[in-house]
């Protein structure tokens, strides 16, 4: 890096941290920070826990953004200290350098949790990911999606959870369904919602012809009280039956995989990865409740795109992403133009910039 290059970011540095000041509002971001901490002290603070962890919640992030605001200040200021007695040919220089590519990252990340403020960013997501027409094709492709998710969770250190895998009869996945726990897991996993589309030499055909692949991806907030689903037995239809793995062979030899219907919205969700049938009940059940919650969140939606007039098409069907391998290597959305050819880094779980790129869009 030049000595121009390094200005120029110390330059962008200055301007980013005082939109972030502003984002954040920072004095009266410290003032409530300080009333609701002498809140947290009062006698009755635990009269109403639920109040109270929610209270604790808000500080918690408040002092998490507070902190990592003045951390980045501190370590720009550093820099432009220490850039300005340094000379250019000195290791001092290299390292200020280096150190200034890791404070951009920093200050990229930073800027991307500050645009996680919609009513459940913060809630764990729940991802169901099913291959469109195709078979054995599609099937891979949805089990590479797979990979690639889980990877995108090791790196943000999230805790994936499989509820239901239905493995493909020759290879790939059927169908798959996992919770991923993380702080604003659902806020980052929301702009992976839609269809992604594969283009590559299927390794399955022996002519080595060029083929296209789907696989719809299905994101949505596992539900707390914020968002109240209630659920009438009569209006479920529940079928147990035993839990299958690869090729057919069984898990288990009880009876321990679920099966939940709703009856009024026909919506069904399937559980099998506990052994005991109470707890994938459970799962599916929570499930359940966050696809009715966002069949609710939807309904609203429409209604207020209605009444706007707005002819926009707010389905959640719609391609999103192209995963071009063959001729040429391009990952491209199709809703911001975010592209990289980095592909083999893209299915390594490296996905960030797609989801900053959707997150500054304001979609």
């Amino acid at each position: 890096m030049e000595r121009y290059e390094l200005n120029k970011y110390l330059e962008s540095f200055e301007i980013r941290l005082l939109d972030l000041e502003k984002a954040l509002d920072m004095n009266n971001l410290r003032q409530q920070f300080e009333i609701n901490s002498q809140r947290m002290s009062a006698s009755d603070f635990w009269d109403d826990v639920k109040a109270a962890q929610k209270m604790i919640e808000l500080v918690n992030n408040q002092k998490e953004h507070i902190e990592t605001y003045e951390s980045l200040f501190n370590q720009y200021k550093a820099l432009e200290e220490l850039a300005m007695v340094t000379d250019d040919q000195s290791e001092d220089f290299l390292m200020i350098t280096d150190e200034v590519s890791v404070l951009d990252k920093m200050i990229k990340s930073f800027e991307t949790l500050i645009l996680l403020n919609g009513p459940y960013d913060d809630l764990p997501a729940i991802l169901e990911l099913h291959p469109g027409a195709g078979g054995t094709e599609s099937q891979d492709w949805c089990e590479m999606l797979y990979r690639m998710y889980q990877r995108y969770a090791v790196r943000k250190n999230y805790k994936i959870e499989v509820l239901d895998y239905q493995s493909g009869e020759e290879a790939g996945i059927k169908s798959v369904t996992v919770r991923i726990k993380g702080k604003y897991a659902y806020g980052y996993l929301k702009s992976e919602h839609g269809v992604h589309r594969l283009v590559r030499i299927s390794p399955f055909d022996s002519n080595a012809r060029r083929h296209t692949s789907f696989v719809s991806v299905e994101v949505m907030p596992e539900i707390d009280q914020r968002i109240d689903i209630q659920l009438k037995d009569e209006d479920i239809k529940i079928d147990v039956y035993r839990s299958s793995g690869a090729g057919g062979q069984s898990v288990n030899t009880t009876d321990s995989a679920v099966r939940l219907t709703h009856l009024p919205t026909n919506t069904v969700v399937t559980c099998q990865n506990e052994r005991s049938q109470l707890k994938n009940k459970e799962s599916a059940m929570d499930v359940l409740r966050s696809k009715l919650a966002v069949l609710e969140i939807e309904k609203q939606r429409k209604l207020l795109s209605d009444i706007k007039g707005e002819q926009k098409d707010i389905g959640w069907g719609s391609q999103i992403r192209s995963y071009v391998f063959h001729p040429y290597q391009m990952v491209k959305d199709h809703r911001t133009d975010y592209e990289t050819s980095q592909t083999v880094a893209v299915m390594d779980g490296d996905i960030d910039g797609f989801i900053n790129a959707y997150l500054k869009s304001g979609d």
